[in-house]
């Protein structure tokens, strides 16, 4: 699939000698959702402040659809929308004249048609001639994606859309970002959800310390990395892990009374049926059994954890 954001060699060293962005290497394709994860400080509101043309980059190259972010700013900016994390808008203005005013400053016609139908997705029509203070911090979230969406980009940033949002509107919101990856729109999302990501995203980029450690297709990153795991309660504890049983790797919980064992879905040994007749055969007879399986979290900070 073709690119629709090309990322080559970005930096950014800031006056005071922070270095936010190493060398970052980054292709994001067209209609996809992307999921950029990271904890605080990684350099992720960074990396989209550069791409969208708010902060300038030390080095490095970005394209916009081919087109380069610096020469061709206008035309770029353009194609972007972008949700910031901070709720800040006119609090004396109306949702409908900030949506529209919005799109005004893009150099787009007035287009009524267009602003009820972004309103109305966002289920803000009936709050169309309230005042911004009047609204509760989920609905100001839903008018910052309203004026992002206000000149019909091509590309949506959402960077942290749901903090703050209570759980029944942070789904109807991942509604509306499926209904617009659908039309077509390309979304990067930063989130410290990371139930958002498994929910919503085609992709998953995790960066840390400035540097994109890994990008994968979620799908993909989670049969890789999120291997189920079996957990065996035994009736009589176990001194050590019996040599038999060593090419399963097991770990052998400190009583004693606890096997657990990660499948590799990619090992010979992957099922669990082999272990249970091994088991039998040496006579470790067990209570119970139970399985679990690594969510996206789990892998996020185990990622984290090793480059720290």
């Amino acid at each position: 699939m073709a690119s629709i954001i090309s990322v080559k060699g970005l930096t950014k060293t800031y006056d005071t000698g922070v270095e936010a962005l190493k060398p970052v290497d980054l292709e994001v394709e067209k209609g996809e959702i992307l999921a950029l994860l990271g904890p605080n400080g990684a350099g992720k509101t960074t990396l989209i402040a550069i791409i969208c043309g708010i902060v300038n980059p030390s080095g490095g190259k970005v394209t916009v659809d081919g087109y380069d972010i610096i020469d061709d700013y206008r035309k770029t900016r353009a194609m972007i929308g972008l949700v910031p994390q901070e709720l800040a808008t006119e609090a004396f203005e109306t949702v409908w004249s900030v949506a529209s005013f919005s799109r005004g400053l893009f150099g787009k016609a007035p287009n009524p048609a267009h602003i009820e139908k972004v309103l109305k997705s966002l289920s803000l029509w009936d709050k169309r001639k309230d005042k911004i203070m009047t609204l509760s911090g989920g609905m100001k979230r839903r008018v910052l994606i309203a004026k992002a969406l206000s000149h019909e980009p091509r590309i949506l940033f959402l960077d942290e859309p749901t903090a703050g949002v209570d759980v029944e509107l942070r789904k109807d919101m991942w509604q509306v970002v499926r209904e617009l990856r659908d039309d077509g729109v390309t979304i990067i999302l930063t989130t410290h959800y990371i139930e958002e990501a498994e929910e919503m995203a085609d992709r998953v980029a995790v960066i840390n310390k400035g540097e994109i450690i890994l990008i994968e297709d979620k799908d993909v990153l989670m049969r890789k990395l999120g291997r189920k795991q079996l957990v065996l309660h035994l009736q009589k504890p176990l001194k050590s892990i019996p040599a038999a049983l060593k090419p399963w790797h097991l770990a052998l919980s400190e009583d004693g009374l606890t096997l657990t064992f990660l499948f590799d879905p990619e090992g010979e040994r992957a099922g669990a049926a082999p272990l249970l007749r091994k088991l039998d055969e040496l006579k470790i007879a067990f209570d119970d059994i139970s399985t679990s399986q690594k969510s996206l979290e789990d892998i996020f900070v185990g990622l984290v954890s090793d480059r720290t």
